[in-house]
């Protein structure tokens, strides 16, 4: 049986940090929403793979900027797709700098124009590189 979202709440950090993909996979986005900034920080890089594109969605801003660079470098395609305009807003420039050039690639024209000069002077050469005319 599932845990309930209650039950989820009141998972620990350590707790959280032994999730695993399928774990993390099988949990609803109101489950993950429970998660605290310091809960969201110990997911593992490999139990981040669990997150599909509707819970990366999902994730407040609050949540996403709690994110370490490792877990940002980490994230698929398809879940640096899913941050929405809002939430790439708050990636520190840590955070953008971890961006791989194929997840710069896939953010999409929203994202790039709404990032800070701050976050553009993040980027490294590679990434810039990886831009399309089209963001």
């Amino acid at each position: 049986a599932a845990l309930s979202t209650d039950q989820v709440a009141a998972l620990n950090s350590t707790q959280i940090k032994a999730l695993t993909a399928s774990e993390v996979g099988a949990l609803s986005t109101a489950d993950i929403a429970t998660f605290s900034t310091d809960e969201i920080a110990a997911l593992t890089t490999a139990a981040l793979a669990g997150l599909t594109s509707d819970k990366v969605a999902a994730l407040s801003t609050v949540q996403v900027a709690a994110l370490s660079t490792g877990q940002i470098a980490k994230l698929s395609t398809s879940q640096i797709g899913a941050l929405s305009t809002d939430q790439a807003k708050v990636l520190t420039t840590d955070q953008v700098g971890a961006l791989t050039s194929t997840q710069i690639g896939v953010l999409s024209t929203d994202d790039v124009a709404a990032l800070s000069t701050d976050q553009i002077g993040a980027l490294k050469t590679g990434q810039v590189a990886a831009l399309k005319s089209t963001q």
